[in-house]
């Protein structure tokens, strides 16, 4: 039997164990930490590391005779082949947002059972639904067990990598301002205190950044505000005395991570306190004393780092420039190398295009795992080159490459389609269409506060005039130096809130697609800011926004089967092409910039 696998039932089997110690009959393993952070830490990868299945998104159930992953359509394929033999079963769910976990634990126990989920890693709103379904059927549900600690020998323990400031210019607005930001929103709210557990939020308010997590300059960290003070939360030695010092200048005084709860035991009970149900586990809201009343909101960090001001908008088009100079000169290299009839493969991809961006100043690191995937391999939308799980790039067909990094004046995040050899009818006709969507959607003008969500089926529109679709989201937002997965915006079939409506400064990915499993795929992404936009009505009905295409990187034009465009469709190409030359020329020299003349040549009929 596979090794792996093996290891694999062997965890399952002490899991069970743990559970009937317990008198417990089922355990919910969430892909979350105490921040409800997208990306873990290595001590909170449970999920992973009980499952196999590698995949940056899906929930575990193990009950004494069953196991069930919950994935969406972006993982199907994957965790088909990653769960083989495991004994757990792939129950395949419509979005990653969607519940369905929590309705086949409700019809799955049985009255008067058990149901085991760690508190200190289960969001509150998860909470709530979870209590809403369990509870009328007399499941009970145990939030005080970690069995987990009991389960992974040798289980890694907090991170330790060292906190930095994000410093000027490239930190546009200073710790105090943003301070009081915070501070203007919670007397709105009513609130004297505000507790923050995403670590994203920590670390934009306080101008901090960290490497606790793989990818996301971020930091394992929660944040207790008062009107006049803050307390910062983080394991002892990540802040050396002089940052310490410095927060301490603003009022920020740091202390232990495992202090927090204590901290917040500690609130006196005639305080109100501001918590975002979405972004705070159940574990720390349980810490409150019960007198304390209780405002559950929006954090308002989330709503104000989602609005990049004039000079962070500058500094992520600089960013965008370093970023397309740097693909000028990997795909420079690629192409060359594919004349020459050099052995590549999807790893070799990564390993040069990551080599190409570390070239460029202010270069921090990748924003994510680079997806390069070729034929079949780019069908699996979150696919990512392993050295035991990887491709040729020969022959014909489609490589398709998302990658980005983080640079101190902003993230990025591209996805491009190359031909390989000969590219078929078929897929000339998918590249096409998904391009349309692109477009469709880059160039749409809307009132501002549109829900963004009301966006989506613009750059899908295309697709479905052929009877096609894709299963992820068209867009998510983007962070500054920061997660490349931001919110609050989410251009997808989420079921819209007030706190997605479009503003002015936020960044948002347009990213439609097309997948034929085991053939090829397709995805077209740019990053694009809103903007304001002009009317002959000049604002008489609202304020309208449009997108500034940020991201600069030619788009194929030897996939584009011409006569499928409108000419205002092909006009919006040519322009986007003749704005990348302008932009790139300057940053590159020798092929690179050969490359790029040929690339952005205008497209004709």
């Amino acid at each position: 039997m596979d090794t792996r696998i093996s290891q694999i039932k062997l965890r399952i089997s002490r899991l069970r164990d743990a559970l009937r110690n317990a008198d417990a009959h089922a355990i919910l393993v969430p892909s979350a930490d105490p921040h409800l952070s997208e990306y873990l830490p290595e001590r909170w990868q449970g999920r992973e590391w009980l499952s196999g299945f590698t995949g940056s998104m899906a929930t575990l159930v193990v009950t004494r005779d069953q196991a069930m992953l919950f994935a969406d359509s972006r993982y199907w394929t994957q965790a088909e082949r990653e769960l083989e033999g495991s004994g757990i079963s792939l129950f395949k769910i419509p979005t990653g947002a969607a519940t369905h976990h929590v309705n086949w634990l409700a019809e799955t126990l049985q009255p008067g059972q058990t149901l085991v989920v760690d508190g200190q890693v289960l969001g509150l709103a998860m909470a709530q639904l979870l209590r809403q379904a369990l509870t009328p059927r007399q499941i009970r549900i145990n939030t005080g067990l970690d069995l987990l600690d009991a389960t992974w020998d040798g289980r890694p323990g907090l991170p330790d990598a060292k906190v930095y400031e994000h410093q000027a210019p490239h930190a546009t607005v200073s710790r105090a301002d943003k301070l009081a930001q915070v501070r203007a929103a919670m007397t709105q709210h009513g609130a004297t205190h505000h507790l923050i557990s995403s670590v994203d939020d920590v670390a934009w308010l306080f101008n901090l950044r960290g490497s606790d997590v793989t990818y996301n300059p971020v930091f394992v960290g929660h944040a207790l505000l008062t009107a006049d003070g803050a307390e910062l939360f983080v394991q002892d030695g990540k802040i050396d005395a002089a940052l310490s010092a410095r927060l301490a200048a603003d009022g920020v005084q740091v202390r232990p991570y495992a202090n927090a709860p204590v901290a917040l035991a500690q609130v006196p009970a005639t305080a109100t306190v501001l918590i975002d149900p979405r972004r705070v586990t159940l574990g720390l809201r349980e810490a409150l004393p019960a007198a304390v009343r209780v405002v559950e909101a929006i954090n308002p960090s989330t709503l104000l780092k989602s609005r990049k001001n004039a000079a962070e908008a500058q500094f992520v088009r600089e960013a965008m420039e370093q970023d397309g100079a740097a693909m000028c000169a990997f795909y420079a290299w690629f192409e060359a190398a594919l004349a020459r009839g050099e052995p590549l493969d999807e790893l070799k991809v990564d390993e040069h295009l990551s080599a190409e961006r570390a070239k460029r100043p202010g270069f921090v690191g990748l924003s994510f795992s680079t997806i390069a995937g070729f034929n079949a391999n780019g069908a699996l939308p979150h696919y990512r080159a392993l050295p035991e799980l990887f491709s040729e790039i020969k022959g014909d067909g489609l490589l398709l490459i998302d990658s980005g990094g983080q640079y101190l004046g902003g993230t990025t995040d591209i996805t491009r389609v190359w031909p390989i050899g000969q590219v078929s009818d078929a897929q000339r006709r998918d590249y096409t269409l998904v391009l349309k969507g692109t477009i469709a959607l880059s160039r749409t003008v809307f009132p501002r506060g549109t829900l963004s969500p009301m966006l989506d089926a613009i750059a899908r529109a295309p697709l479905w005039a052929h009877g096609l679709d894709y299963g992820h989201g068209t867009g998510h937002g983007v962070g500054y130096f920061m997660n490349v997965h931001e919110g609050p915006q989410s251009i997808s079939k989420a079921v819209p809130d007030a706190n997605m409506a479009m503003e002015p400064g936020m960044i948002t990915s347009i990213e439609p697609g097309l997948y034929r499993p085991k053939q090829w795929g397709v995805r077209i992404e740019n990053l694009v800011l809103n903007v304001q936009h002009e009317t002959p009505e000049n604002g008489q009905f609202g304020e309208m926004l449009a997108f500034e295409t940020l991201t600069l990187c030619p788009i194929d034009t030897r996939c584009v089967m011409v006569s499928l465009l409108s000419d205002e469709e092909l006009a919006w190409l040519n322009d986007y092409h003749a704005e990348v030359r302008r932009r790139l020329s300057p940053l590159v020299s020798g092929d690179a910039l050969a490359w790029l003349t040929t690339r952005t040549e205008p497209l004709t009929r």
